[in-house]
């Protein structure tokens, strides 16, 4: 119910920010960043948590790799509003239709990972959908590919900081992770909020009381889903989470059609051949989550 409750808000995002116009995707970005480092400071103060934090910026590898997380990410959260402004919602819910695709090839690249063969099928037909897709708009789907991108790269870098234990021999949790990639994302997102309010540029004031709550509300918008997926992350297997995430990009697919977004029949085409990839890469994970499970022995 956790991880469902997680995938469905991060799935409705589009209605969420598109309530946040005229606000611009820096402004937009700047204050979840913001809000979301002071939630995060609530969160800390309230559970005690700040000598966890303390020990990951001692941490030169873990301080190093939430420092790239939090740059892919803010570019993710940026990419991301900016195409719901901008009309391109369907788009963006492709770039998380085929995260799944690129996290594979990033196994393969980064980490040298040997793909099955159901796997490898996949990834052809992901790179199909892409090229047709490609063709029909006459330009790469560029908000797809750096979403599917950035939160790849997002997903390796918590990877890689799940290997690395601090000093205590313990992982870095949820909280903390946020925690410390707000912090280092703070400092530009209030820079941004300043030079947006000196312009004259800044809507937080100017918009009603309904909108600056609305800004407000992104650091608990951002914060409760994590905690959320966390939760189920550490209780509910490995396939039940990779296949609850794609509730995600259906829900943001039926977010653009009420949006009013359209798409021609290669567009079709290219969602349903990537849909078929999903199917096959999510059949491939099932097969391999049943064959790493001990069979009990009998007596």
């Amino acid at each position: 119910m956790a991880g469902a409750i997680a995938y469905g808000i991060w799935g409705v995002f589009p209605f969420y920010f598109h309530a946040l116009a005229p606000a611009s995707a820096v402004e937009v970005l700047a204050h979840r960043i913001l809000w979301a480092l002071l939630v995060c400071v609530v969160l800390l103060s309230a559970l005690r948590r700040w000598p966890a934090v303390a020990a990951v910026l001692r941490n030169r590898r873990q301080r190093g790799l939430l420092g790239v997380a939090a740059v892919v990410i803010a570019v993710n959260w940026g990419v991301y509003v900016q195409a719901v402004a901008t009309g391109h919602v369907l788009e963006a819910s492709l770039g998380y239709f085929i995260n799944p695709v690129v996290t594979v090839l990033l196994g393969v690249v980064v980490l040298r990972e040997r793909l099955r063969r159901l796997q490898w099928v996949a990834v052809g037909i992901g790179l199909v959908a892409v090229t047709i897709i490609t063709l029909d708009l006459g330009r790469p789907p560029w908000i797809a590919l750096l979403l599917a991108a950035s939160f790849g790269t997002y997903g390796l870098m918590k990877n890689r900081l799940g290997q690395v234990a601090g000093a205590d021999g313990r992982g870095v949790d949820a909280i903390t992770s946020l925690s410390v990639e707000t912090l280092v994302l703070g400092l530009p997102a209030a820079a941004a909020v300043v030079l947006l309010t000196a312009r004259g540029d800044s809507t937080f004031t100017t918009e009603g009381a309904l909108h600056t709550a609305l800004l407000a509300s992104t650091g608990v918008a951002t914060v409760i889903p994590l905690v959320l997926f966390a939760v189920a992350a550490s209780r509910v297997p490995l396939s039940t989470i990779g296949l609850l995430q794609y509730l995600t990009p259906v829900l943001q697919f039926g977010c653009a059609l009420v949006l009013g977004e359209r798409m021609a029949p290669s567009q079709w085409a290219g969602f349903a051949l990537v849909w078929l990839a999903l199917v096959l890469l999510s059949t491939d994970a099932v097969r391999g989550r049943r064959r790493s499970v001990p069979v009990a022995a009998t007596t």
